[in-house]
């Protein structure tokens, strides 16, 4: 089961981020057709939130047709987004993995690891080499 968790300095409203953990947990072969979300009440009881947050990200879910509410019953996954690309994820996690540590052994924090990560990501075109970062002159 998906243990939900809030980042509350991200900007992110939490039924965004609620979604947002589904939907990885999804395509990480975390969370597979059937499996149960957490309770409505379990959830508020964990992160302090309001219920109608909870609810509103699994009606936006459902409504995206990932999830089904059983009355009564809980909600449950009713389809994956996880493709063929799941058996890469062990080796390219273990890579990651490696370069965390490099990066944190550089002395980059939390947030500059995911600037760098996003703007590598967004840079990056898609069967070519990364490119080179840019420098700023210095004046």
């Amino acid at each position: 089961m998906i243990e939900f968790h809030l980042d509350t300095r991200s900007g992110v409203s939490p039924y965004l981020q609620l979604i947002h953990q589904v939907r990885q947990a999804l395509r990480l072969g975390l969370l597979s057709e059937g499996d149960q979300l957490p309770t409505v009440k379990d959830v508020v009881a964990r992160l302090a939130i309001n219920p109608n947050t909870v609810l509103k990200a699994y009606r936006e879910l459902e409504y995206e047709g990932l999830v089904a509410a059983r009355a009564g019953v809980g909600t449950f996954v009713t389809r994956s987004l996880a493709d063929g690309s799941l058996a890469a994820h062990g080796p390219l996690r273990a890579e990651l993995g490696q370069w965390l540590g490099r990066a944190r052994a550089a002395g980059l924090d939390d947030e500059s690891i995911d600037a760098l990560f996003q703007d590598t990501f967004r840079t990056t075109v898609p069967g070519q080499p990364s490119p080179a970062p840019a420098r700023r002159q210095q004046t």
